[in-house]
């Protein structure tokens, strides 16, 4: 029988691995549990990982029962998707739903590997502006959840582009294998359009200063093809700002540039807006659904959707404010703490 060649452990400089590749440890949870759980103590997220956000106040507002058939709108690393099979105990199913062929493959392998099989944990490649097309494959569904957040596998991967704390291609989009990346979208558009999508998609407030400085590099030959370019462009644009402000200035600004091309890449608006109107018809009478979102433009789609169809009968009940994750969970998980989540019932009629 032939031996397999032994596969060396990953070797690093300093007492800690920094890199995402070296950080062996945090990405198999299953072998180093206790390093897993000492990182997440420390308020920190280990790579490869996601930490599910307000897990409670989900299950609570989906009330789910076993034979019930839900809908996981975004699959990500399937922390929620796990806590919705557990509430069926065996009886039911939950269809997971991703456009990110990379993370979502390591997903289903972990879910099957938790013992849920195809009976009870079904999964399709597809944008969730497709509901209507899963819904009219399996049937409607007694409650949805739609976290509209990146994963946190795909803001600490380099090779994703999310993060402009880190140095990779500047990519950004959620399903790499289709469509434009953020740099390649930046050498297409005009200067007055990357303005109207920062200020339209993040409200940033020094978009004509970015726009300025990131054009007039790439109009010199330097390409903004990398994280790093554009995060070093930023901080060249508000030179301005002063001293004691910058800093802070720069963090944010680096932030609202990134989602604003993270949006327009991937057309999360666009595809948001889609998922609202189809969302009713998916759903069984009495049928829950719960949206998570993460900044003010999401947040705004979701608020008017649901008050528009409740005044309409559509849903019979819906949430009148949003609920916030704990100070608990936010000191535990700080990337919860933009969260929103805002909930409605489908009428009977």
């Amino acid at each position: 029988m032939e031996e397999k060649p032994h596969k060396r452990r990953v070797h690093y400089s300093g007492k800690y691995p920094k890199k995402f590749e070296e950080k062996y440890k945090e990405q198999n949870p299953e072998k180093y549990a206790d390093t897993v759980a000492h990182i997440i103590s420390k308020g920190s997220t280990p790579a490869g990982m996601h930490i599910s956000i307000m897990v409670k106040e989900i299950l609570d507002v989906l009330d789910i029962k076993p034979g019930q058939q839900g809908l996981d709108c975004t699959l990500g690393y399937g922390g929620h998707t796990r806590k919705m099979l557990e509430k069926l105990e065996g009886q039911g199913c939950v269809y997971g739903l991703d456009v990110d062929p990379i993370e979502s493959a390591k997903t289903v392998k972990r879910l099957r590997d938790a013992g849920f099989s195809e009976e009870n944990f079904g999964f399709r490649l597809t944008n969730f502006a497709n509901i209507d097309e899963v819904a009219g494959e399996v049937g409607k569904f007694d409650f949805v959840l739609a976290d509209l957040g990146v994963s946190s596998m795909q803001i600490d991967d380099p090779e994703r582009g999310f993060s402009y704390k880190i140095d990779g291609p500047l990519d950004l989009r959620l399903d790499p294998q289709h469509g434009q990346s953020a740099a390649e979208r930046l050498h297409d558009i005009t200067r007055e359009e990357f303005v109207g999508m920062m200020v339209e998609n993040s409200d940033e407030p020094y978009a004509e200063e970015i726009a300025d400085k990131v054009f007039s590099l790439m109009k010199k030959g330097y390409p903004m093809d990398t994280t790093t370019a554009l995060r070093e462009a930023i901080e060249a644009a508000l030179w301005k700002v002063p001293k004691e402000e910058k800093k802070d200035a720069i963090k944010k600004s680096c932030a609202r540039v990134f989602q604003a091309l993270r949006i327009d890449v991937n057309s999360e608006f666009e595809v948001l807006y889609t998922f609202l109107e189809k969302l009713p018809g998916i759903l069984k009478p009495g049928g829950k659904v719960a949206i998570l979102t993460f900044h003010s433009g999401e947040d705004r789609l979701v608020k008017k959707s649901f008050k528009e169809l409740f005044r309409d009968g559509v849903y019979s009940e819906i949430s009148q404010d949003v609920t916030r994750p704990s100070a608990e969970e936010c000191r535990i998980n700080p990337r919860s703490k933009s969260t929103k989540m805002r909930w409605a019932i489908r009428s009977d009629s």
